[in-house]
């Protein structure tokens, strides 16, 4: 029985993740923590700003934080 070869299949958009780094993050260093709460500070945005202390204060690792910030945006 001959087999039937197929086209190769080419990808028609680049994978999302492609030159990413994967993984888990480095956690955030405090010098960053007070930059982040001061920029949302000056930006007015109060309840970004909670949501961030909660954050920080229930110990979420800092690229669920990120995560949960981005996703209003």
């Amino acid at each position: 029985m001959p087999r039937v070869q197929l086209p190769a299949v080419i990808p028609k958009r680049r994978a999302w993740n492609k030159g990413r780094i994967i993984g888990q993050k480095r956690p955030l260093l405090p010098k960053q923590v007070w930059a982040i709460r001061a920029w949302l500070e000056l930006a007015g945005n109060l309840r970004d700003l909670a949501l961030f202390n909660v954050a920080i204060d229930s110990k979420l690792r800092g690229c669920d934080l990120v995560k949960t910030l981005t996703v209003k945006q």
